[in-house]
């Protein structure tokens, strides 16, 4: 084993990654059944900084994703990439982890963290829409299209109240700007990983406009059923069948 291979340190077992939504397409699968994916980007993600329970009273590591110009980069944050020796970069975000004791600096986070099969939460920021009305917005149904009604159909109609309390209360769903929030869509099965390409291939559509920044995270669900699209795997989920199931087709012969 060389020196560099020894000193190169080992990808942290974490269920998380950043990447870039790149767009939505169609795979099949062995039965030719058309699965509708989206493309993300994910990784490398070096980590720039650990997190510990005696230092920072939380255990998490901060990964960094995205290529971006050097004059783009402002000193101090320029200054945090040098000192952890790691490229410039776009994004910088954190993941809780259970013990942060393992990871270093520097270690690189790709796509092989996940595998086919498995479910992911997804987070990013939705697509902005701009102004809405209540309609749009709060999904109102309207006013009467009858009855003297010209101009106050998609109108939000009474928003307050007569003398008492005579004042509109907070949070009333009014129209205003609609979009633009974190979202995160739960419960999404990895279809393929391509580790050559550092690319996930997700069922689904992923929360925010093509090119936005997604964090991917192991799901927090339950998984009742793991199925699994890809033929390899499939093949071997068929001969580990074949193998529990042969002992007790043993058992079950009758002596002759």
């Amino acid at each position: 084993m060389s020196e560099e291979t020894a000193a190169k340190p080992a990808t942290p077992a974490i269920k998380a990654i950043l990447g870039q939504k790149i767009g939505m397409t169609q795979i099949y699968d062995a039965q030719g059944k058309g699965i509708p994916v989206t493309v993300v980007q994910a990784g490398p993600c070096p980590i720039t900084q650990v997190m510990t329970r005696e230092k920072h009273g939380y255990t998490a590591v901060q990964m960094s994703f995205g290529e971006i110009r050097e004059k783009s980069v402002n000193k101090p944050d320029a200054g945090r990439f040098k000192k952890v020796n790691v490229p410039l970069a776009r994004w910088v975000r954190e993941f809780r982890v259970p013990d942060s004791k393992d990871f270093q600096l520097g270690q690189i986070v790709d796509v092989n963290a996940f595998a086919p099969g498995e479910y992911v939460d997804v987070s990013g920021v939705s697509r902005g829409k701009g102004f809405a009305g209540t309609m749009k917005r709060h999904n109102f149904g309207g006013g009467p299209a009858t009855h003297g009604q010209s101009d106050r159909q998609r109108a939000p109609g009474s928003i307050g109240s007569n003398t008492f309390p005579g004042h509109v209360f907070k949070g009333m769903r009014m129209a205003g700007h609609m979009g633009h929030e974190n979202s995160t869509v739960q419960h999404l099965e990895v279809v393929e990983v391509l580790p050559e390409k550092n690319v996930l291939l997700i069922k689904g559509a992923l929360p925010g406009p093509n090119q936005c920044l997604v964090e991917i995270r192991q799901t927090v669900k339950r998984i009742k059923v793991k199925v699994v699209h890809h033929e390899e795997h499939k093949k071997e989920k068929k001969k580990e069948a074949a193998k529990s199931a042969a002992p007790a087709k043993a058992a079950a012969k009758p002596a002759k």
